[in-house]
């Protein structure tokens, strides 16, 4: 297993991060542990998971997630300096977290300190914003003027971010946090939080997780090259584009079990012509290299300059080997100029 410095925060973590979103759903605690237990194994020594999770999100099992890790963490209270744990804070929007009410400073400190219980733990690593305050052009609102931001008062929301780093601050001179990061924010986003850092002396953000992936790489080259150049890690989730990147949906398929058989938060806005077309032709490359369309997406995704650590996810085991598998192959330049060539194709699929 290869290793990245986690942004300016000096931790360590390796280029796989296993993510935890199905563990309450799709998977049981002996599930989630036999997962831990193998990419620990692997040399895996970075974990992601959300007060929000299990996915989807419902009012009955929110925080179930934290609470498995937390139970496994509890019978094996050796490893966890083993870990580097990140969790996050849930957005405006969910109706049953904070009657929907976005992010503030007493919602920082109260969510740190549920996490926490539910983790069985004294500290987090890395505490992340799951998604800003204000409306954001993720989940499938990055076409022109899905998002409208000339209506945003920016004075009101770097007031909130100034609100929410100093509540950040008071978590971390208390031991509970020790870095924090954002989640499906943007380049505005991050210039503001690190001005405020500066100008305030208080905590800079060392991470951003976002969507990144062959059918959504949008933050390529202007977000990434804005965190090379501010020593912030960038974090890509669903690397696999929900599942898609590995053929399983094609032709309208959902296989049983499958997340896109459960009720989607946001809807299938994924699910269009133009990925389709694109999957195809990702296909075609992993079957002429011999290797998985999933262990292609996620060898391109790793060889992305600029790329921190890749947030994997699986619902077997036989998935989590192959998705482990696939950081120690060989990138090589005709692969990527295969993958190129259908890259060019579609740059932007939903």
């Amino acid at each position: 297993m290869k290793y990245s410095r986690l942004g300016s925060s000096g931790l360590n973590v390796s280029r796989v991060c296993l993510g935890s979103m199905t563990w309450g759903i799709q998977n049981t605690q002996a599930q989630a542990d036999q997962q831990i237990e193998y990419a620990l194994s692997q040399g895996v020594n970075f974990i992601d998971t959300a007060e929000m999770y299990p996915v989807p999100p419902n009012q009955h099992t929110q925080g179930d997630t934290e609470r498995i890790l937390g139970n496994w963490i509890s019978r094996n209270p050796q490893k966890r300096e083993d870990i580097i744990l990140a969790s996050k804070i849930t957005g405006p929007g969910i109706s049953y977290i904070r009657k929907g009410n976005g992010i503030d400073g007493k919602s920082i400190v109260q969510s740190v300190d549920a996490s926490l219980k539910r983790l069985q733990t004294d500290y987090i690593d890395l505490y992340q914003l799951h998604w800003p305050n204000r409306t954001s052009p993720h989940f499938g609102r990055h076409l022109p003027n899905k998002v409208r931001f000339s209506d945003v008062d920016p004075e009101y929301e770097i007031n909130s971010m100034l609100e929410i780093l100093m509540a950040l601050d008071e978590c971390i001179k208390a031991g509970k946090i020790r870095h924090c990061g954002l989640s499906d924010d943007t380049t505005w986003g991050i210039h503001q939080y690190l001005k405020l850092a500066e100008t305030h002396s208080l905590p800079k953000m060392v991470s951003i997780q976002n969507e990144f992936n062959l059918l959504h790489s949008k933050d390529w080259p202007y977000l990434i090259e804005h965190c090379c150049h501010e020593d912030i890690a960038f974090l890509p989730w669903s690397p696999l584009s929900g599942g898609m990147l590995s053929g399983k949906y094609l032709d309208g398929k959902r296989p049983a079990g499958s997340r896109w058989t459960y009720e989607q938060r946001m809807g299938l806005f994924r699910d269009t012509p133009n990925s389709e077309q694109a999957i195809r032709g990702y296909i075609k490359v992993a079957e002429k290299h011999n290797i998985t369309p999933c262990q292609l997406a996620l060898m391109w995704c790793d060889n992305v300059d600029g790329i921190t650590s890749t947030i994997i996810g699986a619902t077997t085991m036989a998935q989590l080997e192959e998705n482990i598998a696939a950081f120690k192959l060989p990138y090589s330049e005709t692969l990527a100029r295969d993958i190129n060539q259908v890259l060019k194709q579609h740059i932007a699929t939903f």
